[in-house]
């Protein structure tokens, strides 16, 4: 199945410690290339999330991006510090002795005080887990996805792959009128500046320019391309590279195509050829 490499997953997860959300975007690229943006509860999963992508994503830069939202419990618990509770009590009770004052520190005092109030130290392993597991289920829908673009992709491909055939026949067919009528041209030319012609020359310069003319191996190269493009195109595996190898083979029979076209007709079939292979170059460069 033919991927691409443009696509867009969300995926959202929730449980005892809230909600998770994955976001991952890739984009063509010529390699792979990952950006990971992470809550700071989670930097730890790091590596594991660019692992992850490496193995399952082969080409395209893609972006990674995770947020939680803690559950409100979760976020709220706090424990006390007795241990620095009783200094400062003690503290306090020693300076009220030696001024002799009976001022008291009040509870908000004490919970106002640097360090008296903590976060509870929490397990983020659960969430961590809970986190992976979300992000397998973020990277399966960004390769469903990537397959649904890429079946647009290899049909979009196909159905020009289909029309430069129509074009390599049409020129095919064409050229015993082009090298006849270049014959009559160069014959009704010499006529004018010639009274007696050698005519063993001029039919050798006849095979000659007909030679010249002779296209049979670029439309057989481009017929081969063209099969070559189908085949691949049916790979369950990375191909864009292969495709775009074979759009550069295409363009480059397109062009000698043109270099040898002696009237309109095929200048005109050449110049479709090169606006097909364009086309399925700007498709090719999505394809993973």
């Amino acid at each position: 199945m033919i991927r691409s490499m443009t696509a867009f997953a969300r995926e959202q997860g929730h449980g005892e410690y809230g909600e998770l959300t994955w976001e991952i975007r890739s984009v063509n690229h010529r390699f792979l290339e990952s950006t990971v943006r992470l809550p700071e509860e989670l930097r730890a999963i790091e590596p594991v999330v660019r692992e992850q992508v490496t193995l399952r994503l082969g080409r395209g830069k893609v972006e990674c991006n995770l947020r939680f939202k803690a559950a409100t419990a979760a976020a709220t618990e706090l424990k006390v510090n007795d241990g620095l509770v009783d200094q400062i009590l003690a503290a306090a009770d020693k300076m009220a002795h030696r001024l002799h004052s009976s001022h008291q520190l009040s509870i908000m005092d004490l919970l106002r005080w640097p360090g008296v109030l903590e976060s509870a130290e929490q397990d983020f392993t659960p969430l961590q887990e809970a986190a992976v597991e979300l992000l397998d289920k973020t990277i399966d829908s960004l390769l469903e996805a990537r397959e649904r673009e890429g079946g647009r992709l290899s049909e979009l491909i196909a159905q020009r792959v289909t029309s430069m055939r129509a074009q390599v026949e049409l020129a095919r067919e064409r050229m015993p009128q082009v090298i006849a009528a270049v014959r009559e041209r160069l014959r009704s030319r010499l006529a004018e500046v010639a009274e007696t012609l050698d005519q063993a020359r001029l039919e050798q310069e006849m095979a000659l320019l007909a030679q010249r003319l002779d296209v049979d191996e670029e439309m057989d190269r481009l017929r081969t391309h063209l099969d070559e493009v189908e085949r691949v195109l049916k790979q369950d595996e990375p191909v864009g590279r292969r495709l775009d190898f074979l759009m550069q083979e295409l363009n480059r029979e397109a062009n000698t195509l043109g270099s040898k076209s002696a009237d309109s007709e095929t200048t005109a079939v050449s110049v479709e050829m090169k606006v097909l292979i364009e086309q399925m170059r700007e498709q090719v460069q999505n394809i993973e």
